[in-house]
């Protein structure tokens, strides 16, 4: 989940020392975006926080999979880059990157992200490659609960969520085709959806951290369990809170369990009184930034994804990976490697573990799978 990426990199708590510096490195991860808002990108990725283009599309009359509908929908975008069309007016060098569950399309633009891919010369150099990065429904800059209508809000699902990125391209952008659809877990579930739903619409997809099924098992109890500490506290009120319930820090201790990676947490936190620090800053930083209501619906939103029984409708090809440490979707199970191979076109790639893998975050360390991505880009056919 994008939330965890920054905090879960090696080279951010090297120099952090004691709890006020814990709580220091914390508070500069949530608002560093607006600390660097006067610097340019740059080649060596500093800078990237405040880079490219900030819009809000409003949809209108949208109808939600559950019967529900809104006069108005704002979805919240940034682009990098210039969309080129051949002679057939299809635009050819688009790519859109969905985020995970909590995040938002700006939880890209990091050094560790935009800084490995999108600057001169590199895999989505945003010279050549027009960059689209969604607020998906229920998240950053788009309409959410926590706008006012807290448990009025219209209980989206992942298809909703696929629904609006469409519209945003082709009724906002003037985007008809798609050179490649991106997405980190959560995004990675939409990018499945995308493949069924629109399959003519994208030459190919690259699934990071998921697996194309519903969630079951380990992973849906733990959602569960989360969705159901806020629920059951009474200070949640049906949604019509004054305070954030209490029941929220517990099922961000569940999260972050779930989404953390053993190997990265034992060396940010090697004794008792740092490991402490921590997750106690950790909490902090999140129970201040996090929304109940919001939580719930974005957790909630996935009880409609199952594209198991249409992957074969799925027609671009797939470049699909995943990481030995991720907790979310544990590689014992083999479950990618069964449904990857449903999917002719599909290459899955399982990353080993090593010291630069970041559990679930992996998927938002280019500098690790870049390679792949590479490879999956030099032979992709235009569609």
């Amino acid at each position: 989940m994008n939330i965890l990426t920054r905090f879960l990199s090696r080279s951010f708590w090297t120099n952090v020392r004691g709890v006020k510096g814990v709580r220091c490195a914390l508070s500069l991860l949530l608002v560093g975006p607006t600390l660097a808002n006067a610097q340019p990108p740059a080649g060596s990725g500093a800078g990237w926080a405040q880079a490219g283009k900030q819009g809000d599309a409003v949809l209108r009359n949208v109808t939600f999979v559950d019967g529900r509908s809104l006069p108005e929908l704002r979805i919240h975008y940034t682009t990098l880059g210039t969309p080129r069309k051949d002679t057939r007016g299809i635009v050819r060098n688009a790519v859109m990157i969905l985020h995970g569950t909590g995040g938002s399309g700006r939880s890209f633009l990091s050094p560790t992200y935009a800084g490995e891919l999108f600057g001169p010369g590199q895999l989505l150099d945003s010279s050549r490659y027009y960059v689209i990065l969604p607020d998906g429904i229920g998240h950053g800059g788009s309409s959410k609960p926590s706008d006012g209508p807290h448990a009025r809000f219209p209980k989206y699902g992942y298809a909703d969520m696929v629904t609006a990125q469409y519209r945003l391209l082709t009724e906002h952008l003037g985007v008809n085709h798609l050179r490649l659809i991106m997405g980190t877990s959560m995004g990675c579930m939409h990018a499945w959806v995308w493949g069924y739903t629109y399959p003519a619409f994208m030459d190919g997809l690259a699934p990071l951290a998921c697996v194309p099924a519903q969630i079951a098992g380990r992973n849906r109890m733990i959602r569960t369990m989360a969705m159901d500490a806020i629920r059951d506290d009474p200070a949640w009120l049906g949604g019509e809170y004054k305070m954030q319930p209490p029941g929220l820090k517990s099922a961000q201790m569940l999260l972050y369990m779930m989404s953390s990676a053993p190997l990265v947490q034992q060396a940010q936190a090697p004794t008792r009184e740092k490991a402490d620090s921590v997750i106690r800053a950790y909490l902090d930083a999140r129970m201040r930034t996090t929304d109940a209501n919001d939580f719930l619906y974005q957790f909630d939103a996935s009880r409609d994804y199952d594209p198991s029984a249409r992957l074969g409708e799925i027609k671009a090809p797939a470049l699909f990976i995943n990481s030995a440490d991720d907790q979310v979707n544990p590689p014992e199970l083999g479950m990618a490697e069964k449904f990857a191979a449903q999917m002719p076109g599909t290459r899955f790639i399982l990353l080993p573990i090593t010291p630069e893998t970041r559990g679930h975050g992996t998927h938002s360390q280019p500098r690790i799978w870049g390679k792949y991505l590479a490879e999956f880009l030099g032979t992709l056919p235009e569609r």
